[in-house]
């Protein structure tokens, strides 16, 4: 992203699983480009005005899901990548998938999903992990025991999002329960069984 705006015919497509930061990335990225957002997925958005596109940046999200939704069908995202690098316009993409496994219908499509320059994220670290849970916990205004993110980095699976839904979880817990977030707040949470998972003096 940072090579921008001189990706490779102006176009890249931005490729990791679910709740790895693509979103705030590329949103991030549309801020500084002055971008077109385009929600592929959203079922209620208006298709798109393509003419009104040319020389502009484009971000279109979820594009590996386009089919869900009404802005961009395949002759659509065609035509979008043509346009990117004309009159200084950009598109980048995102989705789950690389664009060489998106379903295409439109073979002048298929050829320039295979082509485009992808950069790809991988699910989470303990470091990454760990910043989005103190982030999500003083969103909430809530100080955990300091051992609760060792507990929660063994135990949760590699992804933002749920990261985020675990400490949503442990402040309703909290909230009902009348409790602190400690270890043992989040091992019911969590409904953890194994003995073996857990630290010593649990």
């Amino acid at each position: 992203l940072d090579t921008w705006p001189d990706w490779a015919e102006g176009r890249l497509a931005l490729v990791g699983p679910a709740g790895t930061g693509k979103t705030h990335l590329a949103r991030s990225w549309a801020q500084q480009a002055d971008a077109v957002v385009v929600e592929a997925a959203d079922p209620d958005a208006a298709p798109l005005d393509l003419p009104a596109l040319r020389g502009r940046a484009v971000l279109v999200e979820d594009a590996d899901r386009r089919a869900e939704g009404r802005a961009l069908d395949d002759e659509a995202l065609f035509h979008l990548i043509n346009m990117a690098g004309v009159d200084g316009g950009s598109l980048l993409l995102t989705a789950r998938l690389a664009p060489v496994a998106w379903d295409s219908a439109v073979p002048d499509l298929r050829s320039r999903l295979n082509a485009l320059p992808v950069a790809r994220i991988e699910a989470p670290d303990d470091i990454v992990l760990e910043a989005v849970l103190r982030r999500a916990f003083a969103a909430r205004a809530i100080t955990p025991a300091h051992d609760v993110y060792p507990y929660l980095l063994r135990r949760i699976p590699r992804s933002a999002a749920e990261a985020i839904a675990v400490v949503e979880l442990l402040d309703e817990a909290a909230a009902a329960q009348g409790r602190p977030v400690n270890r043992l707040l989040a091992g019911q949470v969590l409904d953890l069984s194994d003995p073996e998972l857990d630290f010593e003096g649990e």
